[in-house]
């Protein structure tokens, strides 16, 4: 007959002390003890048999005090029950362990930095950047620490609409669709099986109508041309604001310009592709955005040489030239001869779009390619680049012309014709 073992009191296990001589191992009964260690510790074990197997092995629940009698006593309850099912507790423990360890690998932050690093070499290092800085700011501090694979569509709505209370209508868009992205890398490296962000965008508050970028009228031109002109801030940024009204290129793309991508034999600025606004494969295509020059702006450029030439920068900034001058350097241009709300360095694309179309004398998909509104197609936008390259030259050298006329002209004249 098994000899009966009276259960332990925590009395017991708090005075009980390590002896030399042995009795190191309190019983508690169903495999249960207290092993004393010469450290002084007091560690929690539990025999049992495999099953199938039938050997014997160890399970340890943790050190005395810190896992006390009655939490030791549920664990062994815990392991019998999986005996009872025919499961080893220690193999089941070793699984849990490893999918705990698992899910911390795969956090949603985790995945987001992989992600990036994966994606960096085809972004631009502005792109890069903002990305990044939406996650730290926006999606990290809720969704970082929790698996991918536990974050439910309702928990990322929530995050969504926490960005929306801030008052932007854009950023919580952006948020779900980066998201979107990282769940559907997590979906591909087996991280995921279910992306929560889709159709969330659908659940945010609709967006406020479009706000334009503000432009003048054309009966507003000529005053705002003759006011660029009499403007004596730093030659860079004039120049800047003349070269953007006369080739209403967007201004980030402008800013950053170099003297390497102009061809003055051939009348063209070559902006290089992972600088312009546009799909992926339009920036990793290196077909660069050909701007053609009008004699109007060969000569301002011939002019600025003499400022700039010297530099690898057009544009240089007044506290580094190996930097651009500012967007707000040239925006400023337009507040300080008073045009401030009414025209944008954006605004000149704007201008320009309304008033060639409503000329009447080009084709619209002409202007369209020429402001580099990219077709979705890459095969159609490349035979459109070779297609339309004679008219662009005429659409830019008519509105080089047209400029030089409301720049010589008194407004009433602008709004007679």
């Amino acid at each position: 007959m098994p000899k009966r073992i009276l259960p332990l009191s925590d009395l017991q296990c708090r005075q009980a002390k390590y002896s030399a001589d042995g009795g190191n191992r309190l019983r508690d009964g169903g495999g249960l003890y207290l092993e004393l260690l010469p450290s002084g510790a007091k560690k929690w074990r539990m025999k049992y048999q495999k099953p199938g197997s039938k050997s014997e092995n160890l399970l340890t629940f943790g050190d005395y005090p810190a896992v006390g009698l009655s939490a030791a006593r549920e664990r062994r309850e815990a392991a019998r029950a999986q005996l009872a099912d025919g499961t080893d507790p220690a193999l089941a423990r070793d699984v849990a362990r490893a999918t705990v360890s698992e899910a911390a690998r795969n956090t949603f932050r985790a995945v987001a930095e992989e992600w990036l690093k994966h994606r960096n070499d085809t972004w631009s290092a502005g792109y890069a950047q903002k990305t990044k800085q939406l996650l730290e700011r926006d999606l990290y501090p809720d969704l970082g620490q929790h698996p991918i694979a536990s974050i439910t569509p309702a928990f990322l709505l929530t995050v969504a609409r926490k960005i929306e209370k801030r008052g932007a209508y854009e950023m919580p868009r952006r948020a779900l669709v980066t998201a979107g992205q990282i769940f559907q890398y997590a979906i591909g490296t087996g991280r995921a099986t279910v992306d929560a962000s889709a159709g969330m965008v659908a659940q945010l508050k609709p967006r406020p109508p479009v706000k334009h970028y503000p432009h003048v009228t054309d009966v507003q031109l000529p005053d705002l041309l003759q006011r660029i002109d009499r403007y004596t801030g730093r030659p860079e940024t004039v120049a800047a604001v003349k070269l953007a009204v006369l080739t209403f290129i967007r201004g980030g793309e402008l800013r950053y310009a170099e003297w390497s991508e102009f061809d003055f034999e051939n009348a063209e600025w070559h902006v290089p592709s992972g600088r312009m606004k546009g799909r992926l494969w339009h920036k990793l295509s290196g077909t660069p955005h050909v701007v053609p020059l009008s004699r109007q702006a060969i000569a301002l450029l011939e002019d600025l040489k003499q400022y700039t030439g010297h530099f690898a920068l057009l544009f240089p900034g007044a506290v580094s030239v190996l930097k651009p001058v500012t967007g707000e350097a040239m925006n400023k241009v337009f507040h300080s001869i008073g045009f401030k709300g009414q025209q944008t360095v954006h605004g000149l694309r704007g201008l320009a779009s309304t008033l060639l179309n409503e000329s009447g004398l080009f084709d619209p998909r002409v202007i369209e390619a020429q402001l580099s509104h990219k077709e979705s197609n890459q095969t159609i936008a490349a035979y459109n680049h070779a297609k339309y390259m004679p008219e662009r030259r005429r659409v830019m050298q008519w509105w080089a012309d047209f400029i030089d006329e409301h720049a010589a002209s008194h407004p009433a004249e602008a709004k007679a014709a």
